[in-house]
């Protein structure tokens, strides 16, 4: 991949500019597929150190999250931190693929994100107005590589990203989970223990 960006450096001006544009857009899908492979491969191996764990503001990395994708966000009453233990660069990209995911199969508009607070657990939602996931699919659709039937390379992803939250989230002591958004869409949960405030 370095290699071929230089190369498209030292073109300079030559190729057409939708060439270019082009020839970036896929890098940069290879770039996210490889440090997918290599995430999904290291949460695969249970001794490999995924970075120090920490107490994460999960509300204040969601907030930030949803702000970025233009998501909805609600809060349950009285939610003003969340406390979790956990490595951050593995709960933002938890939250920022099922963003995406709710993106890429729903559209940008109708993403609501719901955070709050449920005994000893932090609980995110993020709800989509997509077609949503047939109840025997459920399941399937955090396999790795596993996209629902009909999913076009175009779409984008390769059937990786809720595999990988769901990893994160099992690494973590949690659970994730798809069910069906009333009026249409999905809502994937997200339970983690959470620290005392």
């Amino acid at each position: 991949l370095t290699r071929i960006r230089m190369g498209m450096e030292l073109m300079g001006a030559q190729p057409a500019p939708a060439f270019r544009e082009e020839i970036s857009r896929n890098i940069a899908e290879l770039d996210q597929l490889i440090d997918e492979i290599l995430l999904a491969s290291r949460l695969d191996a249970r001794e490999a150190d995924m970075g120090t764990v920490e107490t994460i503001d999960l509300l204040g990395l969601v907030v930030e999250e949803s702000a970025r994708a233009g998501a909805e966000l609600e809060l349950a009453e009285g939610v003003d931190s969340l406390l979790v233990p956990g490595v951050t660069k593995l709960m933002r990209r938890l939250v920022r693929n099922l963003l995406e995911n709710a993106r890429r199969y729903g559209g940008a508009a109708g993403i609501t994100v719901v955070v709050a607070r449920e005994g000893s657990q932090a609980v995110l939602q993020v709800c989509d107005r997509g077609p949503g996931v047939p109840p025997e699919q459920r399941e399937r659709i955090f396999e790795p590589f596993y996209r629902l039937p009909g999913a076009s390379e175009r779409e984008g992803g390769v059937g990786l990203g809720l595999a990988l939250v769901k990893s994160i989230a099992e690494r973590h002591g949690g659970t994730v989970r798809c069910e069906a958004r009333a009026g249409g869409g999905a809502c994937f949960t997200v339970r983690l223990p959470r620290l005392a405030a």
